[in-house]
């Protein structure tokens, strides 16, 4: 089962995410981080993150790029957190954006397969209005396709707004 879970910034959406995979059938839980702390700010969402989710079960994996070359057990739950930060690392990182939404559809896939049930966490940065460089333009129509894709081959898509699930695919 792929399910994913999409919403603006601090919109409830992991929270909600990591609730839905705490409620999967026993077995192993693992939190794919793909963050990367690169200052202060990042590092207070990432100990954020790790108190929201103590006490659930999960095992944390850190995997900023190559999601494709993760271990996945076989009838694992894995929560992937999140798209739009994986997308970025791959897309501005040493390989750079040629092959990068390829590289991350790769490894979403892979999860789906091996995983029991995986469930993904994007962010909706596309309503904001502002014009970007073309840089930076480009890696969001990039993550605007990926969230596409990925809710194309999904179970289940909920959006997040103000903390209440919206269900926007499967029951």
């Amino acid at each position: 089962m792929l399910i994913l879970v999409s919403g603006g910034s601090a919109s409830g959406k992991s929270k909600y995410a990591e609730d839905l995979a705490a409620r999967t059938p026993p077995g192993e839980r693992i939190y794919v981080a793909t963050m990367r702390v690169w200052d202060e700010e990042s590092r207070r969402r990432v100990e954020r993150h790790r108190a929201m989710r103590a006490g659930k079960g999960f095992r944390t994996e850190e995997r900023p790029v190559h999601l494709d070359h993760m271990p996945v057990p076989a009838g694992s739950v894995v929560l992937l957190e999140d798209l739009s930060n994986l997308t970025a690392n791959e897309w501005f990182g040493p390989e750079g954006p040629e092959g990068a939404e390829a590289r991350v559809l790769s490894g979403v896939r892979r999860l789906k397969e091996a995983a029991a049930c995986t469930v993904v966490v994007t962010n909706e940065l596309f309503s904001d209005g502002v014009a970007y460089d073309k840089e930076t333009a480009d890696y969001l129509a990039a993550l605007a396709r990926l969230n596409a894709a990925v809710a194309a081959e999904a179970d289940r898509v909920y959006e997040v707004v103000c903390g209440i699930p919206v269900c926007w695919k499967g029951a």
